[in-house]
């Protein structure tokens, strides 16, 4: 695998939509190439699957952007992810029972890009358009509390969300697939 380019514009917001864009595309490697039983494995139900990461960082970034920043639905809803999968409508895996996140039916690759496809499709560009001083106004955010949206995008998509990467990472290398790009 190689890893996106980059050269976004010396901005916030450019950078920002850079580094979340690039996040939604290592989002599609991580799945690309796996079989559903290997995207939904827990290892014995010792820890989260590939799938749970990876549902889980997108949901992030389609909720904080759209249902956080400005209570619109997010596009798990909006385009009806939610029933189609059969996951649930509004939990997006924080603080979720052990039990329940390992036995969560993800579906497969193809599946997974489309959803990840058009959370980037819908947010990217949101987040290229954002002035510095939206960025800058405080929101308060679940489990963090009040922080700027520069430090939601930063910390809690693009920090948080290559953490959850990196562990899907290892995982495709206990498939012995190729991990990815970092």
């Amino acid at each position: 695998m190689t890893a996106p380019g980059f050269g976004a514009e010396p901005a916030i917001a450019a950078q920002y939509s850079r580094l979340v864009e690039r996040l939604l595309q290592y989002c599609e490697m991580a799945v690309r190439d796996l079989t559903v039983e290997q995207i939904r494995d827990t290892r014995g139900q010792t820890t989260n699957s590939l799938g749970f990461d990876i549902w889980h960082v997108v949901r992030t970034v389609d909720n904080i952007v759209h249902f956080v920043f400005e209570r619109e639905q997010p596009v798990w809803l909006a385009q009806g992810f939610d029933e189609a999968w059969g996951l649930p409508r509004v939990d997006q895996g924080t603080a979720m029972d052990p039990a329940e996140a390992y036995a969560l039916p993800f579906p497969g690759a193809d599946e997974f890009d489309r959803y990840t496809q058009a959370v980037s499709a819908a947010v990217v560009p949101r987040i290229a358009a954002m002035s510095d001083a939206y960025l800058a106004e405080l929101q308060t955010i679940r489990p963090w509390g009040e922080v700027s949206r520069m430090e939601a995008i930063g910390h809690g998509l693009i920090g948080h969300g290559n953490g959850h990467l990196g562990r899907a990472s290892y995982a495709r290398t206990l498939f012995g697939k190729e991990g990815l790009p970092y």
